[in-house]
């Protein structure tokens, strides 16, 4: 189900749009050269790793970014500096930026203007990548048919959660990310799919 998403590992996630649009590479195995557009959602090092970059990018790779970060223009590819709330696209495919932070934690300040993703695929709707956020006012309106949010707690929201955000967004499909490896135990995707209502599909694609 959803196949045309993969999890490698963590928040590492690679969709096939016809396009392949990568988000916050990490820990890739194989160097496939294969991505079209590659989102980071922040400047953490399990999330903005210029050596998996490396692995996944051509000539012609875009990066998009926070505006906050400089780091990606020292690969020599095309860059998009983004801010939350605008509204952009990218090799004709429509994106929408949502802010991510924490509330009451120092990890993920709302000031840094990091980024959680929305992709408007015309195969598969709208598909929200969360990033590094806890809920917030802002990803409580997202609108999306698909959601990929963390569930490792300590930096993020946890499997609990995770769980709330998706019960109040309610999208057609949930995946848990985040989690069993950087953050959070492995038995945290269970514990978000028990906790999610019941006319929400959670999908599991980390082990």
């Amino acid at each position: 189900m959803l196949d045309f998403i993969t999890i490698n590992e963590h928040s590492s996630i690679r969709l096939d749009e016809g396009k392949i649009i990568y988000s916050d590479p990490y820990n890739i195995r194989n160097a496939t050269h294969d991505a079209d557009i590659i989102l980071i959602t922040h400047s953490h090092f399990d999330h903005y790793s210029p050596e998996d970059i490396s692995k996944v990018m051509k000539s012609d790779t875009v990066i998009v970014c926070p505006i906050s970060m400089t780091e990606p223009k020292e690969l020599g590819l095309t860059v998009k500096q983004v801010t939350p709330g605008d509204s952009f696209e990218v090799l004709g495919i429509k994106f929408e930026a949502v802010p991510a932070y924490n509330i009451g934690k120092p990890f993920h300040p709302k000031s840094n203007g990091w980024l959680g993703y929305i992709i408007n695929s015309p195969n598969n709707g709208r598909i929200y990548v969360a990033g590094d956020t806890d809920i917030t006012p802002e990803n409580k309106q997202v609108k999306c048919d698909i959601a990929l949010v963390p569930a490792g707690g300590t930096f993020t929201t946890d499997a609990l959660q995770a769980a709330e955000l998706i019960n109040t967004i309610r999208p057609k499909y949930a995946i848990p990310v985040h989690y069993g490896t950087v953050a959070g135990n492995p038995e945290d995707g269970d514990i978000f799919r028990k906790s999610v209502v019941s006319d929400v599909k959670v999908v599991i694609k980390l082990q």
